[in-house]
Formats: structure tokens, C-alpha cells, sequence
């Protein structure tokens, strides 16, 4: 029995066999084309481009209609990396100005791309260079005439089955989703890249970049899958096995239980009544955010209508969006701002190769949309405007500066004159809140909060900066701790700042989606919690069984602790107050 540990996605656990599915392997030519054969090159190139494109059409027209609309737009969105230059016609130049082979041209330009990826802060940008090897990879086999094994041809063998691969891409998820196989394993991948995205809302149970899977799983071995804890059990013994059907059983069983309370409000034991919030991305998360009777969206990321596309989306379809979305919650929506680094013009096809030494601490989030007001202002007025059709509130990501944000609300009084001039509607009253992601931002929220009409936590990024690490580096990631005392009080603070300036301050970062951090927050004092949706109920049950008056003792004890381990200790026996 062996346990290999990757990235968890969704929070089913799959019990089952492995089908391994080998790719083939790519040993990619290098050599010089004589100049009688550079067009017919040229054309070899054209040609595997096309038939990549037509594999990728047939794949995404033979989805399922009541497949998700990631499965569509998952496939559209590598069929659009197609027309980036670095992939469809620089390697062209390359061909015909240094007689290279059409292989050898394209890996390239590729690499080239895939650096530009590596080197940015956003993690959801940055694992993008997994799409860009997943369409490269596509084209390449092509170019070399080798194909992976045919997931049609296999068929029925896949029901019921763990599939072990190196990679998936978005399309071959949905191929073998159809083909019923009950979990996926790779070697490569993260958690927020596209066929992580898909799996989620596909209900798949996943591990990705699990280093090796490929090396060490073997064909028709039994495998436990768990994509909470990001682990895959290798030939588990009897006991084990006995254990984790029991504990199936119980997750049915919770889940059933849970479905009873999506329409009771989340209320303590002592009758604080608590806000439940959703994180969405897309305008399709709203048929989730309504089943889970969330009350309202606390997080609207607007990146990724920015993304996958050459030019910036125009006011009106920014406005589009977000009019949807609230014309079909009709509950209250925080739209975030644009949140992305100085690297955002990759998702245009040209990436800015001149990145900064240290992007997370560079021109993204607010400082970009100050320093380029043209991307900014169309979408304040895609706010504002879409403010006229239900309650929008606007949330500003990364301040730390007061200077900054007059800058910003200047711009937003700006933005509103221009639109009553034009006899566009929109809330005049508006709130505009901030994102407390920084430690200057939290140690000042008092200064914040008494010019904002709310503050919300981002512990991912507050987290990062606090303790000058890089979650998503392998080699520093061990060092992430929410519960760090700096963190902690930190967060206590921003929620004091705005309990005193009357101003009420939310979580929309994953610590609020953590069940086992619950009780403490309550404790700390937050009240409105944003989170997935899926995780919603969960924490609503937790919510119903605690008496929040009795945490303060407790919490307080775990601010004055300073010893990591019975930090934890103090913290996992909230679990059972």
C-alpha cells in the first residue's frame, strides 16, 4: 500500500481501477529545410494547425446538451490560443527566414510563451501555460503524424474506471466524463487550470500534478481517490478499504443531511444571523450560487472576460455580463474590479516579455487600472450602468494606499458625471468597498473603512504577503499557514476597524470556505462569510450548532498563543464546542 499526495480537486472520494492512458511520446526534429521545400514546410505546418483545429471542433460539437457550458468554452478557448501569433504565424517566419522544420519552429515560439506564463505572479494566469502545452502538444502530434490512444475507440472500458494520465486537456475531460470513468490522476496540472475548473463543475474527483502517477500507478490496480485531501491510495489493504467505504457512507450521509438546511437561514445558537455569501466566475456560476440559496455573490472576479482574447471586452459586453448576472440572483453582487498583473497582455496573444523582477509586488490589481485608465474606466461604466438593473456594490482589490484610492474614487465621480450627461441609469449611491489583501491595508482599516462603504478579507493574497511566501511554489508553499499569529491578528484587526467605523467587513478568500476554520472566524467576529458554493452549506451547518458566546474565551486564547502546535490544538477543539 503506498499514498501519493498532488492537488485535490472537488470533494468526492472515488474508489475504483486504474486505466492507465499513455500519450505518446514526442521527440521533437531539429533540422535545417532546403529552400526548394520551405513552402511545402509551410504548408505542413498550415495543415496540422487545421487538423488540430477540426479534432478540437468535432470534440466540442459531439458534447452532450446537458453537458456544462465550461465544456464549450473550455474547447473555444484552446481553439483560440490556435490564433495566437507565437503559435500560428511566427513559427511561419521561422520556417521561411531560418529554413527550420516546422516541429522544431513551433516548440520554439512555444517555449517562448510558456516562459512568459511561468514568470508572472497570478497563479490563475500562471497555470495557463498548461492550456498553451495542451494545444502545442495537440498541433505536434499532428506535425508528427502520432496520436495518443483513441478515448472513442476504448469506449465502454472507461466506465466506472480511475483514469492515470500525464495530462488532460479540457476537451479529453469532457470525451471521458461521456465515457462514464469515475476519477482522473495526472502528472502534470494545477488546481485552477482549465480541466481543474471543469472537473469541478463536471463533479469529477480529481488529483492533478501528482508527480509520477504515471510511473508508479499500474494498470487495473485499485485506487482510492480522496479530492479533498489531494490523495490516491495505492492497492489499500482490507481495513483501509473497510474504512473509507464507511467513511463514503458517511459523506452521503452528510450530504443528504445537508440538503435539509438550503433553505434555513444561517443563524447561531444564540441567534447572530450570519451571511453566507458566493464566489463566482462566471455568469453560468449563478444556477450553483441559487441552488446553495446563497445570499447573494460576495465575489464576482472579473478576469476572466478579460482573458482568452486579443483586445480588452468593451463596455458593452462587460455591461452584458454583469447585467445578467444580477437581473438573474436578484440579490446583492460585489463586482471586483479588474485583478490582474503587469503581464495581462498575454491573454491578447502578444505577452509583454519585458515582465517585472517581482510581479507581486509590481503594476497589478488597482495600480494597473490607475496607471491604464482606457482598460479601467469601461468598466467602472459597465458597473455602474449594470447598477441600475439590481444592488451592485463595487469592490476595489489590493489597496493600500489612501492616495490610490481617492485616485480611484475620483475616477468613479468622473465616470458617473460623464453618465448622467449621457442619460445612462445607474445606483448613485453605489457602495465601493476594498479588499483587505495586504498588511498595510490591515493594519490601516480604520483609515479605510472610514472612507469605504465596506472592507472584505482576501486571505489568499493576505497570507502570501504576510508571511513573503509564494503558495503555489513548490519549494516555499510549506510555509502557507492561515493560522499564523501575525495572520490572525491581522484579521482581527480589519474586523475590529470596521465594527467600529459601523462598516461591515466580509471574508471572500478560501479561508472562509474552510470548515475547520469556522468557529474561529465567528469567534474573531466575522459576520458575512463568501465562499464556492458547494461549500456553502457546510459551513451554514456549522453556523446553526454554535453559540458564539462561548467561543470568546477560547479565541482569545488562541490569539495570546504563540506555540505553533497547540495553536492547532486550541483551534481543532473549537471543532467540538
Amino acid at each position: 500500500m503506498l499514498t501519493l499526495h498532488g492537488a485535490g480537486i472537488g470533494k468526492g472520494i472515488t474508489i475504483g481501477t486504474a486505466f492507465v492512458l499513455r500519450g505518446p511520446t514526442l521527440d521533437i526534429p531539429d533540422y535545417m529545410v532546403p529552400d526548394d521545400e520551405i513552402e511545402t514546410e509551410v504548408n505542413r505546418f498550415q495543415n496540422a494547425i487545421q487538423a488540430a483545429r477540426a479534432q478540437l471542433i468535432d470534440i466540442r460539437d459531439h458534447i452532450p446538451g446537458n453537458a456544462p457550458s465550461e465544456s464549450v468554452m473550455f474547447i473555444d478557448a484552446h481553439l483560440l490560443m490556435m490564433e495566437d501569433p507565437l503559435i500560428a504565424s511566427e513559427p511561419l517566419q521561422t520556417i521561411r527566414n531560418e529554413h527550420a522544420n516546422a516541429e522544431s519552429a513551433l516548440q520554439r515560439h512555444a517555449e517562448t510563451l510558456v516562459r512568459a506564463f511561468e514568470e508572472m505572479e497570478d497563479p490563475y494566469l500562471r497555470d495557463k501555460k498548461t492550456d498553451i502545452n495542451q494545444v502545442v502538444n495537440r498541433i505536434q502530434q499532428n506535425l508528427l503524424n502520432v496520436h495518443e490512444e483513441n478515448i472513442d475507440s476504448i469506449g465502454e472500458g472507461l466506465e466506472g474506471r480511475i483514469v492515470i494520465t500525464t495530462d488532460l486537456a479540457p476537451a479529453d475531460t469532457v470525451l471521458l466524463k461521456h465515457h462514464r470513468m469515475s476519477a482522473f490522476v495526472t502528472d502534470l496540472g494545477g488546481p485552477i487550470s482549465h480541466t481543474a475548473i471543469l472537473a469541478r463543475s463536471l463533479k469529477i474527483p480529481a488529483i492533478v500534478g501528482l508527480h509520477g502517477a504515471t510511473r508508479y500507478i499500474r494498470h487495473g490496480e485499485t485506487l482510492i481517490v480522496d479530492g479533498k485531501r489531494g490523495t490516491v491510495i495505492l492497492s489499500p489493504d482490507d481495513d483501509v478499504l473497510n474504512a473509507y467505504h464507511d467513511h463514503y457512507g458517511k459523506i452521503l450521509h452528510r450530504q443528504q443531511e445537508l440538503e435539509t438546511l438550503r433553505t434555513s437561514e444561517a443563524v447561531t445558537r444564540d441567534g447572530h444571523l450570519i451571511q453566507l455569501m458566493a464566489n463566482i466566475e462566471l455568469p453560468d456560476d449563478i444556477e450553483a450560487t441559487q441552488k446553495a440559496h446563497a445570499d447573494g455573490v460576495g465575489l464576482y472576479r472579473t478576469e476572466y472576460l478579460f482573458m482568452n482574447r486579443e483586445e480588452p471586452p468593451t463596455e458593452a459586453e462587460q455591461f452584458s455580463a454583469y447585467k445578467r448576472v444580477v437581473t438573474a440572483l436578484k440579490r446583492p453582487i460585489t463586482i471586483r474590479t479588474l485583478d490582474l498583473g503587469a503581464d495581462k497582455q498575454v491573454d491578447g496573444g502578444r505577452p509583454n516579455l519585458d515582465t517585472t523582477t517581482n510581479p507581486a509586488l509590481g503594476l497589478r490589481a488597482v495600480r494597473l487600472c490607475l496607471n491604464e485608465p482606457g482598460l479601467f474606466k469601461p468598466q467602472l461604466r459597465a458597473i455602474l450602468r449594470a447598477s441600475a438593473f439590481g444592488p451592485i456594490e463595487m469592490m476595489i482589490p489590493m489597496v493600500s494606499s489612501l492616495d490610490e484610492l481617492g485616485q480611484v474614487l475620483d475616477l468613479v465621480e468622473e465616470v458617473k458625471q460623464d453618465l448622467r450627461r449621457q442619460g445612462h441609469a445607474f445606483d448613485e449611491d453605489i457602495p465601493i468597498g476594498g479588499m483587505i489583501e495586504v498588511p498595510a491595508a490591515a493594519i490601516a482599516a480604520d483609515l479605510f473603512a472610514s472612507r469605504l462603504n465596506f472592507l472584505s478579507i482576501g486571505t489568499n493574497d493576505l497570507i502570501q504577503y504576510t508571511l513573503a511566501i509564494d503558495r503555489v511554489d513548490d519549494s516555499v508553499n510549506y510555509l502557507y499557514d492561515p493560522l499564523h499569529p501575525s495572520v490572525l491578528r491581522l484579521i482581527k484587526m480589519t474586523i475590529d476597524a470596521g465594527n467600529r467605523a459601523g462598516v461591515p467587513v466580509a471574508m471572500c478568500g478560501e479561508m472562509a470556505g474552510e470548515s475547520k476554520y469556522t468557529r474561529l472566524l465567528l469567534g474573531l467576529g466575522l459576520r458575512n462569510f463568501s465562499m464556492e458554493p458547494d461549500s456553502l452549506l457546510e459551513i451554514k451547518k456549522i453556523i446553526r450548532e454554535t453559540d458564539i458566546h462561548s467561543l470568546s474565551e477560547a479565541v482569545g486564547e488562541i490569539l495570546a498563543c504563540s506555540e505553533p502546535n497547540e495553536l492547532r490544538g486550541l483551534v481543532d477543539k473549537l471543532g467540538y464546542t
